[in-house]
């Protein structure tokens, strides 16, 4: 997936849309709880945890604070203040780095992450953001999306390969 994206239009009565946690598709959310990685023995309790923490493998403490957080909210505040200080080819790899995380979700909780992604039918899966249209898409009017929806389309991409049978063994 390219790093420069056309942006898309999306209805949302059309769409799996999620933007909280706590409503019916937001385990598809890298902010949600109850979906703990575990790499090399490290638990790791959410998947933002993670993708943030790889922005920084050069900053060994930055990196070990991250992925100590118990919120992922926080733990994307704990590397905030270090974003320039990101690893130099941050941009062009943070798309591979979150389908790997993706990937490592629903390795480790293919029942659940799986499910919940295959409820989503044919549907497009979209991220209403507040203010990210690269991962997700901005609510223009009172029934449009419009972004990049990268998140949603690395979601639907998963999905494509549960439905074909891809049977994810290893990463």
């Amino acid at each position: 997936m390219s790093q420069v994206l056309e942006s898309r239009t999306y209805r949302r009565e059309e769409c799996a849309v999620f933007r909280k946690t706590n409503e019916a598709y937001g385990g598809l959310s890298n902010m949600a709880p109850g979906f703990p990685v575990r790499i090399n023995g490290v638990l790791i309790l959410t998947v933002e945890a993670l993708y943030q923490a790889c922005r920084f493998p050069h900053m060994p403490e930055v990196h070990r604070r991250i992925l100590e957080q118990h919120s992922p909210m926080t733990a994307k505040m704990v590397g905030k203040p270090y974003r320039a200080d990101s690893r130099p080819d941050w941009d062009r790899v943070r798309v591979k780095i979150m389908r790997w995380c993706l990937r490592l979700k629903l390795l480790m909780h293919r029942s659940s992450f799986g499910d919940l992604l295959l409820s989503t039918g044919d549907r497009p899966i979209v991220e209403d953001s507040r203010k990210d249209d690269f991962w997700g898409a901005l609510q223009v009017g009172s029934e449009t999306l419009v972004g990049g929806n990268v998140l949603g389309r690395l979601l639907m991409e998963l999905r494509e390969e549960i439905k074909s049978g891809s049977e994810l063994r290893f990463l």
